[in-house]
């Protein structure tokens, strides 16, 4: 992992237009900041999709096709704190469906946490935490023959291009059997005086949580980011669709960094980009996943329009 780490902090650092991998904003700290963003008042997408999960569960359970007399396995793709899950694991379990939950995560801390909660919130769930690359377990999972679905939730595909978004499903769908069923949750193009906000809330914890991946490259890489030499600048326009997060360098400065043995050149106002948030609409979504192995079965969108949950099933 560190390896790697390296390698992709010097690769992004050397590139014309700077760039950090927003995977590995998820450290320690960067989780507990990030759930404090989805709590912010501006950051309207937990809320959004938390509540179809609550108001739509039974159209849910039953477009994802599972049946109570077989078996089958719901996998989480980045479970985070299962907040909005908890709701689709709570009526699957009091409705007698069996299966097993099995929350992909990155980060080991996460899943501890999260199996803790639901130890005690779902005692009869059985629940399998994998700790690791999505595509990595999910290919472990794959010598199972029951039916599966999949969750990717939160809007998390929208950190992907179209193109990388469309292989993304391609390769889901390369893992899976005819009949399983992915539901993939994203966010409605909408005006910048929605969107812009979520990603600059005015408490400040998107800003922290941006400039915690440079302190991660201090502490496990020697770096010396000057944090107060940096600031937070989103970008986001509804006619692209596409809202961008930057570390914007406030002076001309040079950041070291020993375990690479480089040294990284800014001018004052170069900017490094570090994460994209792709908004959508049914039409996109469809483009997106024409060359795939799914279709469309529903569409599950909340009150205010905000938000979508899309229910594919693979061919």
């Amino acid at each position: 992992m560190k390896a790697q780490f390296k390698i992709d902090v010097d690769h992004g650092l050397s590139l014309p237009q700077k760039k950090l991998s927003s995977k590995y904003f998820y450290d320690k700290k960067g989780d507990e900041l990030f759930m404090k963003i989805m709590a912010m008042p501006e950051y309207y997408l937990t809320r959004a999709e938390l509540e179809i999960f609550m108001l739509q569960t039974d159209r849910m359970i039953e477009s994802l096709g599972v049946q109570k007399d077989q078996p089958f396995e719901l996998i989480e793709l980045g479970a985070g704190d299962g907040t909005k899950t908890k709701e689709l694991l709570s009526s699957l379990v009091q409705q007698g469906y069996q299966f097993d939950y099995m929350p992909i995560d990155i980060s080991a801390n996460v899943l501890d946490h999260l199996e803790d909660a639901l130890k005690k919130e779902i005692p009869k769930l059985s629940v399998k935490p994998q700790a690791g690359d999505y595509f990595q377990i999910l290919s472990q999972l794959k010598d199972s023959k029951l039916p599966k679905v999949i969750l990717f939730l939160g809007s998390n595909i929208g950190n992907l291009s179209d193109s990388q978004a469309a292989k993304f499903i391609y390769d889901l769908g390369a893992n899976l059997q005819s009949g399983d069923t992915l539901l993939v949750g994203v966010d409605i193009i909408k005006p910048a005086a929605i969107v812009l906000p979520a990603y600059n809330d005015k408490a400040g914890i998107t800003s922290e949580f941006n400039l915690n991946l440079l302190l991660r490259i201090n502490v496990e890489l020697g770096g010396d980011f000057d944090i107060d030499c940096f600031e937070h600048v989103p970008e986001y326009t509804q006619e692209e669709g596409i809202a961008r997060s930057f570390l914007r360098s406030k002076v001309d400065q040079v950041v070291s960094i020993e375990s690479i043995g480089e040294s990284y050149h800014f001018k004052e106002g170069e900017k490094i980009h570090m994460e994209i948030s792709r908004k959508y609409t049914t039409k996109l979504m469809q483009e997106i996943i024409q060359d795939t192995d799914f279709v469309i079965v529903d569409v599950l969108t909340d009150s205010q329009n905000y938000f979508s949950d899309f229910i594919m099933q693979r061919r």
